[in-house]
């Protein structure tokens, strides 16, 4: 079975890595050393130098995606409560990986592990907030018939929007584009307008 302490230990290294070196230019064995640990143990782990950003990448989002699916099974709380609680577990985590460290050197490798992140995020959460949503559409909460495309929708402009690094904005632009989502979400859920503002806060 393998050793949890090692193999945070070989992500701890990539992330402390990844603060002065570009990805093209960490190796297995830097990784390794770093670590403390021998470069043939990576492999027992992890099976490329990708596996190990993808588990980073996984790592960094493991609060949120627990947030969700703790929420999923949660059903005396109102759909549209548990979503509001996901989209701050989300925003809450992007904005602790925006406030890490970086520097002007690697400055392209974070926008690329960024934007693993982000679609990490919105492929585990889809699902998650798919069942959300179908379960306000059984108790009569929420009347639409596309729940999985409803969450693929309002993760990407949420996730877009609230990140603010692929398509940055001012606050007034991201305020109307929520406010926007929302009179949408509200109409097309067949919801009284202004009922969901509560979901950003």
């Amino acid at each position: 079975m393998p050793d949890s302490m090692k193999y945070n230990r070989i992500l701890d290294a990539l992330e402390t890595l990844l603060d002065t070196k570009s990805i093209q230019k960490i190796s297995v064995s830097e990784i390794a050393q770093a670590a403390g640990i021998g470069k043939g143990s990576i492999y027992y782990y992890f099976p490329s130098k990708d596996a190990i950003f993808d588990a980073l990448v996984e790592r960094n989002y493991e609060e949120p995606l627990e947030t969700a699916k703790s929420l999923r099974t949660q059903t005396n709380v109102s759909p549209f409560t548990r979503m509001a609680m996901i989209f701050q577990a989300c925003r809450d985590s992007s904005a602790k990986f925006l406030s890490g460290p970086s520097s002007a050197s690697n400055a392209q490798d974070k926008s690329y592990l960024h934007q693993k992140y982000l679609n990490h995020l919105i492929m585990e959460l889809k699902p998650v907030l798919a069942d959300i949503i179908k379960q306000g559409i059984d108790c009569g909460d929420i009347r639409f018939s596309y729940p999985a495309a409803l969450a693929e929708i309002v993760l990407i402009v949420l996730v877009v929007k609230l990140d603010n690094t692929l398509v940055p904005s001012t606050p007034e632009q991201i305020e109307e584009t929520i406010l926007g989502m929302i009179a949408l979400l509200e109409k097309g859920t067949e919801n009284p307008a202004g009922s969901l503002n509560f979901l950003i806060t």
